[in-house]
């Protein structure tokens, strides 16, 4: 079972990851309708208005092109300066099939520098190869420009998976990062099994060491779980164990998602975390549930998609007390007339006096345009294509830096209106 994610969201996440603070209450939103087939060109803008005037609004656009086994995907984040909008984060992300085993991806990132040029900020190269026994290899690095703007490798990954059995997976992670010798030393190692237990049943483990500081390596985390069931009703189970003070190692998180359709036309999905550290008690090695997350999805009449969300957690003040509703979300997409749609979404949050307040509201209207079916299927020999990833951080290249630690650092958004 899928959940639909709205416009709106992701709208909000980009300016998330911009830095940006988003009192956004209204969306104004177009996009062409890409559901349903899986070879074919779009494109979108959203844009984002705050009524208090506080942030300047902001238009994000999207395009996704796919022709003769090349894949385009473009992102651009804008803010209104001097009575234009004028980008100021952009991502590009280009997948070639190189042959019938073989996808090359290179993911460009920019950002613009005091001057108002685009700059290359990042490059990301991937290289997925499989095999027809079952065996994938994924290679990937991450590169950023130096003072001098030349690419530097800070980080590059291997991941190898094989079926060592019907029914069984075995996946081989390592990340690599430079060391003072100049060249590459492994940081982090991870192996994962998987196997089908039974007919709708998949039991998983994943452990992943760091080095000890004497030359060897020390698990530091186990992830085991059982994904149960399929179709309309699913299940997944997982726990987290991490080592104590004496280097046992302990349950520390859990976390329960199940997935059911009760009726024709309504979805619901449940997901409950569990942890040793619950806000506001003293640890005692129990898990207690911190979480629990209720979504229902119901199509009604006349095309109307409702879905309802529901966050319960316990209060600090008094954890003993159980769960208590701290937020619900409400999204409302209703069809209109001439391929249009309206989404209307209500956020409410709990107050400290107990009341459910209303702190969001907004609104977006969708304009469909019929997509674009286009051919992907090509011989292998018109398949081998050169994807250029630039030796140097041109000041027409890619934004949403990352330092050496692989973390996230995107660039300053339009400052608000003076």
């Amino acid at each position: 079972m899928e959940f639909r994610v709205s416009g709106y969201a992701t709208a909000v996440l980009v300016c998330l990851l911009a830095g940006a603070l988003c009192p956004v209450t209204s969306v104004a939103q177009t996009t062409s309708d890409n559901s349903g087939a899986a070879n074919q060109s779009w494109s979108s803008s959203t844009q984002q208005s705050d009524p208090s005037g506080t942030q300047n609004p902001t238009r994000i656009t999207a395009s996704h092109v796919e022709s003769d086994g090349r894949t385009i995907d473009k992102q651009s984040v804008q803010g209104l300066s001097d009575g234009r909008y004028q980008p100021y984060l952009d991502v590009e992300t280009e997948s070639v099939r190189v042959d019938a085993e073989t996808v090359k991806t290179v993911r460009r990132s920019y950002a613009r520098n005091p001057d108002g040029q685009r700059t290359l900020t990042q490059v990301t190269e991937e290289e997925k190869r499989g095999s027809a026994n079952g065996e994938q290899k994924i290679t990937r690095s991450t590169s950023n420009p130096d003072a001098n703007g030349n690419l530097q490798v800070i980080s590059r990954e291997v991941e190898d998976s094989i079926q060592v059995a019907p029914g069984i997976r075995n996946i081989s992670t390592t990340l690599l990062a430079p060391d003072s010798n100049g060249g590459f030393s492994a940081v982090s190692k991870s192996e994962q099994r998987e196997a089908r237990t039974g007919e709708h049943t998949v039991e998983y483990k994943k452990s992943t060491s760091l080095p000890d500081g004497n030359g060897g390596w020390q698990v530091s985390e186990i992830r085991q779980g059982k994904i149960t069931g399929e179709g309309k009703d699913r299940s997944v189970d997982e726990t987290v164990l991490r080592p104590d003070l004496n280097g046992s190692f302990a349950v520390t998180d859990r976390t329960v998602t199940k997935q059911s359709q009760n009726e024709p036309g309504e979805k619901k999905q449940t997901v409950e975390s569990y942890s040793t550290n619950l806000p506001g008690a003293a640890p005692d090695g129990r898990l207690q549930l911190t979480q629990r997350a209720t979504t229902v999805q119901r199509s009604g009449a006349g095309g109307v998609q409702t879905t309802e969300q529901e966050v319960q957690q316990p209060v600090p003040a008094d954890p003993g007390a159980g769960l208590t509703t701290t937020q619900k979300v409400i999204d409302i997409v209703r069809p209109g007339v001439d391929n249009t749609k309206t989404e209307s979404r209500t956020i409410q949050s709990r107050a400290p006096s107990g009341r459910m307040d209303v702190v969001w509201v907004d609104t977006a209207n969708v304009q469909s345009t019929p997509s674009v079916q286009v051919d992907t299927k090509k011989s292998s020999k018109n398949n081998s294509v050169k994807l250029s990833t630039g030796a140097k951080a041109a000041s027409s290249e890619s934004a949403t830096a990352k330092n050496a630690s692989g973390s996230s650092t995107a660039p300053n958004p339009p400052k608000p209106r003076q």
